[in-house]
């Protein structure tokens, strides 16, 4: 009579264990460190950080419902990649605190409220009264470095595109300042031309320039906030599939 062949150790089984638990480890590893710097962003988020004290006023009455049909600043409402940020904020420059309200009643309560209060000033746009402006000039997709219209490469709610127009529509993105040099040289000097890294033709011939902070904008703020919420999702979801 042939022995009976014993069973193995279950090498394999300790071995996925141990690969799980160490999987585990490192997941748990980075939610942490995505957690926590989530959790700033939406603290600066909330607390409007960065924004001047007439607007987080504003908000912060807004939100306690003392100020009614108030949208938000301007930089809340509208998103853009991360390669267009630095242009599309210099392009706007203070509009992006501009504070969005349904209509000129609700501008005038916001004024009335910072005056009492002494809060300092705001500039309001009203909905119904922002029309958009759009860049009429022909041969703009030709010149060399042509990007786009800024109002193009900005992406909002419909609601908004009168805004978007309105502060956007008359001014082209470029490449790079030899760019915006030949543009401004060609169309003389009748509308603004922004490059992606923040140097400035403005209307009239001036030139603004320098360098730039890239790491401090609203808008790359939202959008690291954005990609920050998007894996902190993933990486619970894979910490409760190894859970199982």
């Amino acid at each position: 009579m042939e022995p009976t062949a014993r069973s193995p150790p279950n090498f394999c089984r300790l071995e996925l264990k141990e690969m799980d638990s160490r999987d585990s480890v490192e997941i748990i590893t980075k939610l942490d460190s995505v957690s926590a710097k989530a959790k700033v962003f939406r603290a600066m988020e909330r607390d409007f950080d960065s924004f001047n004290k007439a607007v987080k006023m504003v908000m912060q009455e807004a939100q306690r419902g003392a100020l009614r049909n108030i949208h938000g600043p301007v930089s809340r409402l509208i998103r853009t990649e991360d390669s267009y940020t630095v242009a599309i904020e210099i392009a706007l420059g203070a509009a992006m605190q501009q504070i969005v309200v349904d209509t000129e009643s609700d501008g005038k309560a916001a004024i009335s409220y910072l005056k009492r209060t002494g809060g300092g000033r705001a500039t309001f746009l009203p909905l119904n009264t922002i029309q958009g402006k759009t860049l009429q000039e022909n041969g703009l997709e030709n010149c060399r470095g042509f990007v786009g219209i800024a109002s193009q490469l900005v992406t909002s709610e419909d609601r908004y595109r009168g805004i978007v127009e309105n502060l956007l529509g008359r001014t082209v993105i470029v490449n790079d300042i030899d760019a915006a040099i030949q543009m401004a040289q060609k169309y003389k000097n009748r509308f603004k031309i922004v490059t992606l890294d923040g140097q400035v033709m403005n209307a009239g011939g001036s030139m603004t320039g320098g360098s730039v902070n890239k790491e401090t904008g609203m808008l790359s703020r939202a959008n690291e906030l954005e990609k920050l919420s998007k894996q902190e999702k993933e990486l619970e979801q894979q910490k409760n599939e190894l859970e199982l």
